[in-house]
């Protein structure tokens, strides 16, 4: 399961990759804009945001390259790694069952 992270704490880059490989997932982290998002995105199985540390204007572009690739989004407002293992917890058990 591949995931982009958009968003978050600059110095958790390393911990949300390493959380996401705990899950079984390959993940491309985002902490914040540089140049455009569209193109870095990819397809996905996910896409999180980290709402409360990103742009209103990054989550508008994400939320829109996500929807034209059908590609599912979870919103979350604050950053931290007990929040991301809460989601890609759900989402593994949803994938299993």
């Amino acid at each position: 399961m591949s995931i982009v992270i958009i968003g978050g704490n600059e110095r958790m880059v390393c911990q949300y990759t390493d959380i996401c490989k705990k899950y079984g997932c390959k993940a491309k982290v985002f902490p914040k804009e540089n140049g455009s998002i569209k193109k870095k995105i990819g397809c996905p199985d996910l896409l999180v945001l980290f709402t409360n540390t990103v742009s209103h204007k990054m989550v508008i572009s994400a939320s829109q390259e996500a929807k034209k690739n059908n590609i599912p989004v979870e919103r979350i407002h604050t950053s931290s790694a007990s929040a991301l293992k809460a989601v890609l917890h759900e989402k593994m058990a949803e994938k299993v069952g």
